[in-house]
């Protein structure tokens, strides 16, 4: 049970390592706090709730796992290599993949929600 306790330790240190070091962790960080506001102040369902929530930790993750990837390629080699572009570039790609569905999503959630408000406000 000890090192179940000593790996989590370990992967908050990397979570909080990742949002403390990284620009675009700080730029999503951002986002997702407005998003859980909006969420809130909307009153979305249970089921709106679960999709946004998903939304979130796809694209933190996704952005959390091409971070880690593109410090392994540098460490690998910090000088061009073809090849490294492309992994970094599809890495890069899985995370603006997951971050265009979550805005469509996102869409969908809050733009009839955000209408009904501003257009039936008593």
């Amino acid at each position: 049970m000890t090192s179940f306790f000593i790996a989590v330790k370990y992967a908050a240190i990397g979570i909080y390592t990742f949002f403390i070091q990284e620009r675009n962790a700080k730029i999503q960080f951002f986002i997702a706090i407005l998003t859980l506001f909006l969420s809130w102040w909307l009153h979305i369902s249970n089921i709106e709730w679960i999709l946004v929530l998903l939304c979130m930790m796809l694209v933190i993750g996704l952005e959390m796992m091409n971070t880690a990837i593109e410090k392994i390629c540098n460490h690998i080699t910090p000088n061009f290599h073809p090849n490294i572009k492309i992994i970094k570039d599809i890495a890069a790609g899985a995370v603006l993949w997951a971050a265009c569905c979550s805005v469509i999503i996102g869409c969908i959630i809050f733009i009839p929600k955000i209408t009904h408000y501003i257009f039936n406000w008593e």
